[in-house]
């Protein structure tokens, strides 16, 4: 079996300052990797290079392609990887404004997504954008509601459903509860949790909450300063942490 993403030596750099340095790692089917780290750690310039939405000043990402092999992210031509965007690929925002269309309806926010696949038949697509609704645990009664008029987890769980209804195969995720009070930060992660097993979805999601990389990763990289510093299972990384910046991390979360 091949893995499903491949990063070689990713560097980006903004000036002087280097937001991602010589990252390598590879994503297997099925796999969900977290990436941890404090705000400035790099984590979100990587994942953007990982989603072909950045470009590497340094270094490759290669991708498997359920039906063409594997390809180069960075040098496929930009139909070529917004095709792959709304296809085989999801992202889901920190703030669900960026993922969704706000002036239209929550149906046709998901039904967009199908008939950007080549969904053709109007009864159908509302049939599908109403089993997602409900797979997110929206109220059916919504379905024609704009998300200018959803709450902030609503609109996080729409954003899911407009991405995992063309059934993808890799999902990024960037601080995909951040925002979200505590109790409805449970209930997402609990969808979260259960869709990606359900559907068997590959998925690198960054966060700065240990609590988060370890309700939902196999396996956790520590970012600090643009480089990962330590990188394996995740329950071994959290509990028996190698690293003292590690170690700060996960002390901080701990109750005195």
């Amino acid at each position: 079996m091949k893995p499903l993403l491949s990063a070689r030596n990713l560097t980006k750099r903004f000036g002087n300052r280097i937001a991602c340095h010589g990252v390598s790692f590879d994503l297997w089917p099925g796999e969900v990797l977290g990436v941890v780290g404090e705000s400035g750690s790099g984590k979100t310039t990587l994942l953007n290079c990982l989603a072909g939405r950045m470009t590497p000043d340094e270094g490759n990402v290669a991708y498997e392609t359920a039906s063409a092999g594997t390809v180069d992210v960075h040098r496929l031509s930009e139909a070529r990887r917004r095709l792959l965007a709304r296809t085989e690929w999801g992202f889901v925002h920190q703030d669900a404004r960026e993922g969704l269309r706000m002036g239209v309806s929550a149906g046709a926010n998901i039904g967009e997504r199908l008939m950007a696949i080549g969904a053709r038949h109007y009864g159908n697509i509302r049939q599908s954008a109403s089993d997602w609704l409900e797979r997110v645990e929206i109220d059916l009664d919504r379905l024609d509601d704009r998300p200018t008029t959803y709450s902030g987890g609503m609109r996080q769980r729409l954003q899911i459903a407009r991405n995992l209804v063309s059934e993808p195969r890799l999902v990024f995720m960037d601080e995909p509860t951040g925002g979200l009070d505590v109790s409805v930060q449970a209930r997402l992660l609990d969808l979260v949790r259960s869709l990606v097993a359900e559907l068997h979805l590959a998925v690198i999601i960054v966060t700065h909450d240990l609590a988060v990389a370890r309700l939902l990763s196999h396996r956790v990289m520590v970012m600090k300063g643009g480089r990962v510093i330590e990188t394996g299972l995740t329950d071994q990384v959290l509990d028996d942490p190698r690293e003292p910046y590690t170690q700060l991390l996960v002390s901080s979360i701990l109750p005195p």
